[in-house]
């Protein structure tokens, strides 16, 4: 496993809410993260820890052969891979998203 994977792994499963995304949680820089941090905050998540894949190219395509999700923005709660915005959305939508960040 490479340092990337390693330090993915580490972050996924030592925070219990990670969005994976481009830009910030203050400053969302694509429509999909910001749509995606909106979602979590509107289902309760605090203390939610962002990794901006923009500032890491390494990251960038490294959380993409982790998760072996072509996309980004990526959620994962509790170690687990949920998916993207639009798994976020049908999730809070059905209220499984807030019942997951609640558990």
């Amino acid at each position: 496993m490479s340092d990337v994977q390693s330090w993915i792994k580490e972050t996924v499963t030592q925070n219990p809410v990670v969005l994976f995304m481009k830009g910030t949680a203050q400053f969302p820089q694509c429509g999909f993260s910001g749509k995606a941090i909106q979602l979590l905050k509107a289902s309760g998540a605090e203390n939610i820890v962002t990794v901006n894949v923009l500032e890491s190219p390494d990251v960038r395509q490294g959380i993409k052969e982790y998760s072996n999700w072509p996309t980004i923005p990526q959620l994962y709660v509790k170690g687990e891979f949920v998916g993207g915005s639009d798994i976020m959305t049908e999730m809070f939508e059905s209220g499984e998203l807030q019942t997951l960040i609640k558990g």
